[in-house]
């Protein structure tokens, strides 16, 4: 009984690696339809998005019941806690390259960003796909190295974060506030996605050490 246990636990990780892994592809196809003004990129991403939401709920249930009929203990304990905060976290990610579709979408024939920030999101996209990528094989792998790479990942992305905002502030900006407001919440979209990915890192360095400071710190950032 115990070994079909275990092998539930290792079921289990991998589902929250397939979850993780559609993150990426949904975020990848929410920068594709922002970029290019691809309405169809931008429905797909959005038709997608229950997917994520019901590998969520399937885990969830999952976790839930082996916690009620196998009273995990100790290091077991741990990994069905980490489990169900970085469905979470995962959720998230998903509802995340959803906004930045909703923007494509609605700003539909034309771009959403303007050409002096099309790189700009392009490296965002970038970013937050390999951060997503990352995060699999942190979790996979339940690499601790790997997890704390994550953090500063995220360095990346928070700069370019902070360099919409020296355009948008700049004294030479004319494309107007509509515009202006488009931009800065795909930023956050783009940042916050990177930050729920560092808060599933910080979720294995807690299955992994027991340790919450780390984490805590992060979730503060």
């Amino acid at each position: 009984m115990r070994e079909a246990y275990r092998e539930q636990l290792d079921d289990i990780n991998g589902r929250l690696i397939g979850m993780i892994r559609k993150t990426g592809e949904q975020i990848g196809l929410a920068t594709t339809a922002l970029l290019e003004a691809d309405l169809g990129a931008a429905e797909k991403v959005m038709a997608a998005d229950s997917s994520i939401n019901r590998d969520q709920l399937e885990i969830d249930e999952e976790v839930l019941e082996l916690m009620a009929t196998q009273s995990p203990v100790a290091s077991e304990l741990r990994i069905v806690t980490s489990a169900l905060r970085t469905t979470s976290d995962a959720e998230r990610m998903g509802d995340l390259a959803v906004h930045v579709a909703k923007v494509a979408r609605m700003r539909y024939p034309d771009h959403a960003v303007p050409d002096e920030l099309r790189e700009t999101f392009a490296a965002m996209g970038r970013a937050a796909v390999d951060m997503s990528a990352k995060a699999c094989e942190v979790v996979r792998a339940r690499d601790i190295a790997a997890a704390a790479e994550l953090a500063q990942d995220d360095n990346e992305m928070d700069h370019l974060h902070r360099s919409l905002f020296l355009v948008l502030f700049d004294d030479g900006w004319d494309r107007g506030v509509e515009v202006a407001v488009d931009i800065a919440l795909l930023g956050r979209y783009y940042e916050r996605f990177a930050d729920h990915a560092v808060h599933i890192a910080t979720n294995v360095r807690y299955l992994v050490t027991g340790e919450i400071e780390w984490a805590d710190s992060a979730a503060g950032h």
